[in-house]
């Protein structure tokens, strides 16, 4: 099981000031137990205990050997740095639809575009994060698909990256720490990878 290390940025880059929309903070999609709309919040405040039901999108890609691919977040991320997680996770814009917000964070993070991307279900789940104190209440759009292309991963956002079979995932999970979230995010999805990976791949 390779695991890649992401690039990092050069000097120039690191050292270049933040532009005025960085500083504009992040508002996530408020929504009820049904998955509707009820208004926004600031991104960290959703997730300050006991934490704001909100709406967020999970990606499972794999690749033409049906392994699936990991990303270790970043050490520098305000929620759950340095743990490894699924390939890709995150939260819509307000009013933006999560198919649309999955694949742009895919781009964003891993430099990919799915070859093959579906919806995977629902899930809802309240995990506190013991590492960092935040909680995840959140209304999770799953989405599975095939990726060929390799992965380009922003240092900002991936500190690594790698391509496990169901053996190698549980292995590395008993040694390294994963996010509060992977398990029941993977679990749901389950049914999803089976009918685009097959069944024979073993997840």
């Amino acid at each position: 099981m390779p695991i890649t290390s992401a690039e990092g940025r050069s000097a120039d880059s690191a050292a270049a000031p933040a532009s005025p929309e960085a500083a504009e903070p992040i508002m996530l999609e408020l929504v009820d137990e049904d998955g509707r709309t009820i208004g926004t919040a600031e991104k960290v405040s959703a997730h300050l205990a006991p934490g704001r039901l909100h709406r967020a999108f999970s990606v499972f890609l794999f690749d033409e050997q049906g392994r699936l691919l990991l990303q270790r977040r970043a050490l520098g991320k305000y929620h759950s740095p340095g743990v490894w997680s699924n390939t890709c996770c995150g939260h819509p814009y307000p009013g933006e639809l999560p198919f649309v917000a999955a694949a742009r964070r895919t781009a964003e993070e891993l430099g990919l575009a799915p070859e093959l991307l579906r919806e995977a279900g629902t899930v809802r789940y309240n995990h506190p994060d013991p590492l960092s104190g935040l909680v995840e209440q959140e209304y999770n759009h799953l989405f599975v698909g095939t990726v060929r292309a390799t992965p380009e991963p922003d240092p900002e956002e991936v500190e690594e990256y790698a391509y496990v079979t169901p053996a190698e995932l549980e292995k590395l999970m008993s040694e390294v720490t994963f996010s509060a979230w992977f398990m029941t995010v993977l679990d749901t999805a389950r049914p999803a990878v089976r009918e685009v990976i097959g069944a024979g791949a073993g997840w």
